[in-house]
């Protein structure tokens, strides 16, 4: 049972950094610091897009229009993180009881 705790919690972990980079690599774009000419960026930014849209797109739908600011990762990772600690305390709470 500690491995697949311990999966699990990775898996939300790595999946919490893919919506920091996608984020950031959306902001970096945005602005034009990177060039999605440039077929790796291309990549990374598609990638990255496939990966975290799943997630984000119910988010979105259900945000309000705030303009220009997107805080549908803000909230996944909040959302991301609260499961992350459910998991953790379902397994760490048992234990104390």
């Amino acid at each position: 049972m500690v491995p697949l705790i311990g999966f699990i919690v990775l898996v939300i972990d790595l999946y919490i950094w893919v919506i920091i980079a996608g984020a950031i690599l959306s902001w970096l774009i945005a602005f034009n610091v990177v060039n999605t000419s440039n077929r790796f960026v291309y990549t990374l930014a598609d990638m990255l897009y496939r990966v975290t849209e799943p997630a984000l797109r119910p988010i979105r739908s259900i945000l309000p229009n705030l303009g220009g600011i997107d805080i549908s990762p803000v909230i996944l990772i909040l959302f991301l993180l609260f499961i992350r600690d459910v998991v953790l305390l379902g397994w760490i709470l048992p234990a104390f009881l």
